[in-house]
């Protein structure tokens, strides 16, 4: 199925310019960032880490492009202009993910017992949030919060940003991801040990509901808007779709074999879901809940991201080291054999990518 599609892709005429900007792949299994130009969809240049990446994030002010490794918590910066490291900080232990704070000026990177925040300008630590526990996810909200889940306690920590205060501590099933509403009024707390996802206001930390899922909740993406939570993991090939603002567990759609990680798109209104075990995406309308397409992309596709002009959903594919790249307006433009199909090419980015960031460039 997927060698027919490229060979289509091959015959056919391209449409789509591309966009004018590179997108920077994270590769856990060869310890690198490829950087891939996305006006000519070609792999521009490999940059070598010092461990393995995972979290990669634009920077919120400059062409480039922020980079975790979790085993040594080294945060390194990568200019898109030069496609080099332009600075580096490292923190005693280890790491476990980062996070970029609402207004730009901080990044948040997570550790076993402690949230640390540095300045993005020049990439030093400035604060330091001791945690009563060991840390799972955390989140940071617009209004100047944080929640930590700590799933060994079975505890969700709740953190005033500027005071650096752990403020009080939320007991409940065992926390996996945590999330902010996004006018931060209320934290999302998923537990895949009981398949629940709980709403509990952000400052008091009193829970307003608890809601039973049909899945195990290992994946989240929200709508623009914050209005739609979708949620994938284990437990059945579906996605389910919660209302945060309204806490309530809406329906439950199939979205291919074994559903993964997920990524949204605006015009249109699309939901693109991972489905690794049959190496493909499936493509949901947000509007209607109807299947738009399934598409071939390559092996073990996990990560989604769509380019922010809504033209291209890059999708990673961890066997396979390639980065399957899908022509959005093609599910609506194509009505004949002969179009373009939606898969527009495959660029090689290196072993075992675990995310991407894309970046405009600058002219």
């Amino acid at each position: 199925m997927l060698l027919g599609a490229l060979a289509a892709t091959g015959c056919a005429p391209r449409k789509g310019a591309g966009f004018p900007g590179y997108a920077f792949v994270a590769n856990g299994g060869d310890r690198s960032v490829a950087a891939v130009d996305l006006t000519r969809f070609a792999l521009v240049r490999r940059i070598g880490l010092d461990a393995a990446p995972a979290d990669i994030l634009p920077h919120p002010s400059r062409p480039s492009v922020l980079v975790l490794m979790p085993e040594i918590a080294a945060v390194w910066e990568i200019d898109a202009a030069k496609l080099a490291p332009i600075r580096k900080t490292r923190l005693a232990g280890a790491a476990l993910s980062m996070q970029l704070s609402a207004d730009g000026k901080s990044l948040w990177v997570l550790q076993p017992r402690a949230l640390v925040r540095l300045d993005c300008d020049r990439l030093r630590p400035v604060q330091s949030i001791r945690l009563p526990g060991i840390a799972g996810s955390f989140d940071v909200s617009r209004n100047g919060r944080a929640a930590i889940g700590l799933p060994a306690l079975s505890q969700l920590a709740l953190a005033e940003t500027d005071s650096g205060a752990i403020e009080r501590t939320a007991a409940g099933a065992e926390p996996s991801l945590v999330r902010f509403q996004s006018d931060g009024k209320q934290v999302l707390v998923a537990s895949r040990a009981d398949r629940s996802l709980t709403i509990l206001e952000s400052v008091t930390g009193r829970t307003v509901v608890r809601l039973p899922l049909p899945v195990e909740p290992a994946n989240f993406c929200f709508t623009p808007d914050g209005g739609q939570l979708f949620v994938t993991g284990p437990g059945m090939d579906a996605v389910a779709i919660v209302f945060p603002y309204r806490t309530e567990v809406g329906e439950t759609i199939l979205a291919g074999r074994a559903p993964d990680g997920m990524a949204v798109s605006t015009t249109p209104a699309y939901l693109f879901v991972a489905n690794p075990t049959s190496g493909s995406i499936t493509v949901l309308d947000i509007d209607t809940r109807k299947l738009v397409a399934v598409v071939a992309v390559g092996e073990e596709p996990r990560h989604i991201l769509i380019t922010p002009d809504n033209e291209y959903a890059l999708v990673l594919n961890r066997r396979s080291g390639d980065m399957g790249v899908v022509h959005i307006p093609a599910f609506r433009a194509r009505r004949h054999r002969t179009d373009p199909p939606p898969l527009f090419t495959m660029v090689p980015v290196g072993q075992q990518p675990a995310g991407a960031a894309v970046v405009r460039s600058i002219t």
